[in-house]
């Protein structure tokens, strides 16, 4: 259930992002130190997009969530993706969407998060 949740949430996240004029570049970019859920770009600036999605905040905002330790793995994955990267951009940004799921997805961007 938890897997389907966040899968459902990532589709949405991906959905609201090229309505807002992102082109996405790639999604579950895994390496050893984690993975970074949707990588973007937007006006040459490259984003790493983190996407939590909760049934409901009984136990808090989704973006409260993610901790001091998954936004370390974040950045280590994304040093990773750009030694790879062969594009140069003008800056890179780390954002969060936010979800909470009810009939109609209550998304909450959070840009330059960490």
């Amino acid at each position: 259930m938890r897997r389907q949740t966040g899968l459902q949430g990532e589709e949405w996240a991906v959905r609201y992002l090229r309505q807002h004029g992102y082109s996405i570049i790639g999604r579950n970019y895994y390496t050893r130190y984690g993975e970074i859920d949707i990588i973007c770009e937007k006006e040459r600036i490259l984003i790493f997009v983190e996407v939590k999605t909760r049934s409901s905040q009984r136990y808090g905002s989704p973006e409260e969530a993610i901790g001091h330790k998954k936004i370390e793995h974040i950045k280590k994955t994304a040093l990773h993706y750009l030694a790879e990267c062969q594009t140069v951009y003008k800056e890179i940004r780390f954002d969060v969407i936010s979800i909470i799921i009810s009939s109609t997805p209550q998304i909450t961007h959070i840009k330059s998060a960490f």
